[in-house]
């Protein structure tokens, strides 16, 4: 049986990949940091877990880094709309799990001295075992 963590990183990468208004604004969905991209582009990152299961189902927290990465203006933010649309998907089948709530928990944006910028959401799914 494949992680919770696993699970919802793998569906988010699908969902992801799979819309295509976020298509048309960035130049990728990478699963981690890729080694070159042109920016701006999506990363699906860090998924750190915890027990949120029930007295007779198997439950885990997870918290899900998806990060907008750009250089430049950050104005537009279509791309960051986008995912925010693609978060309210995350909830159904992943995998052998059930992600029965998802919600954007916290937001972070920053900026880099070569005019790079970052573009931080941190997702919360809640999933139930089968």
């Amino acid at each position: 049986m494949m992680s919770a963590e696993g699970a919802v990183r793998a569906r988010a990468l699908e969902l992801l990949a799979n819309d295509a208004a976020l298509a048309a604004v960035v130049h990728g969905i990478f699963d981690g940091t890729p080694p070159r991209a042109n920016t701006p582009y999506v990363t699906v990152g860090a998924a750190e877990g915890s027990d949120w299961g029930t007295k007779d189902r198997a439950g885990r927290e997870v918290r899900l880094t998806l990060t907008l990465v750009g250089v430049g203006s950050a104005a537009d933010d279509r791309a960051a709309a986008r995912i925010e649309a693609v978060v309210a998907k995350l909830r159904g089948a992943a995998g052998s799990w059930s992600v029965v709530a998802a919600r954007t928990i916290k937001t972070r944006f920053g900026l880099a001295r070569d005019g790079g910028w970052r573009h931080e959401i941190i997702v919360r799914c809640r999933c139930l075992a089968g």
